[in-house]
């Protein structure tokens, strides 16, 4: 699930069939334009995909949600992407929206997919050729794509975490391990969210474990910083510090699953892809995350441990 620079360059120089996708998504208050971006600066021959477009709709208006599996096929077929195609994503930042891209193909069984491990500018930075200039998508051959099933068990339900919420994890038979990926301070209720308008403070009963705790900070030779995902040991002792050693080996021992949560179901996708990396392949994203778990009044806050 994680390549780096060198050998998505060795892949591409295969006689696989690889398409690039250039994930890039920034949050709301954010200045940048991420198709705009796109459009100054890519991968060779890669596409932009639009996580907000390739979603489906939500009844609070919530942008990027899980796409069901005829927008999720149409969608590939518009990449020129087939059921056997190599997918390779990356994005802007290093690892930010790629595994939220790259959660959406494995939860489809689209297996053969990955991220670029330090996005664009580790690509960049090492040296390796970048293409310029506007897009033209007409260039594309769209190809077939089978509707597929969504693995039922990936995403949980606003009432499936209410109900999870009154269960104490390793006391309560039946209770999932929730990990939310904001920062600290949001999870506590000290700093103000992203998003006006929403309390901050968090879930009942989950436990702060911030992404960019999976996280290296790189800085180049040209001054660009990225992050790439840590070595799994360090994602290790990251879970083991955030929820304790007796809880953390009940997740690696796979006895007890794990609910990803962030501000919107763009970040928990980094929790998740680092489970993977473990090998703790019972993990889940609340794909609403915390933007529709605090939007509703009758949702309960806690703002302390």
């Amino acid at each position: 699930m994680l390549l780096s620079p060198n050998k998505l360059r060795s892949l591409l120089g295969s006689t696989n069939r690889v398409v690039l996708l250039d994930a890039t998504w920034f949050m709301p208050n954010s200045p940048r334009l991420a198709r705009a971006e796109f459009q100054g600066k890519r991968l060779p021959n890669a596409q932009f995909l639009d996580l907000d477009q390739v979603a489906s709709s939500h009844p609070l208006g919530l942008k990027h949600m899980m796409p069901n599996g005829e927008t999720f096929a149409r969608a590939c077929e518009k990449f020129g992407i087939g059921p056997s195609t190599h997918v390779v994503i990356y994005d802007a930042h290093g690892v930010f929206s790629s595994p939220r891209a790259l959660f959406m193909f494995q939860s489809f069984g689209h297996r053969n997919s990955a991220i670029l491990d330090g996005g664009l500018p580790r690509w960049e930075a090492e040296g390796l050729p970048l293409e310029t200039g506007e897009f033209h998508e007409s260039e594309v051959q769209e190809t077939k794509y089978p509707i597929p099933s969504l693995d039922a068990d990936v995403i949980k339900s606003y009432e499936q975490m209410v109900s999870n919420s009154t269960l104490v994890p390793l006391q309560t038979p039946g209770a999932e391990l929730v990990l939310d990926a904001r920062s600290r301070g949001r999870y506590l209720g000290m700093d103000p969210e992203p998003r006006p308008g929403l309390s901050s403070g968090h879930i009942p009963n989950s436990f702060s474990l911030p992404f960019n705790l999976f996280l290296q900070n790189t800085t180049a030779a040209n001054g660009v910083t990225y992050t790439t995902m840590l070595p799994k040991e360090q994602i290790r002792a990251a879970v083991i510090e955030a929820v304790g050693i007796e809880r953390a080996n009940s997740v690696f021992a796979a006895q007890m699953p794990v609910i990803a949560s962030c501000g919107s179901g763009m970040t928990a996708a980094v929790l998740w892809l680092g489970l993977q990396l473990l090998e703790v392949k019972r993990t889940s994203i609340y794909d609403e995350s915390w933007t529709g778990y605090s939007m509703r009044p009758s949702s309960k806050i806690a703002k302390a441990e």
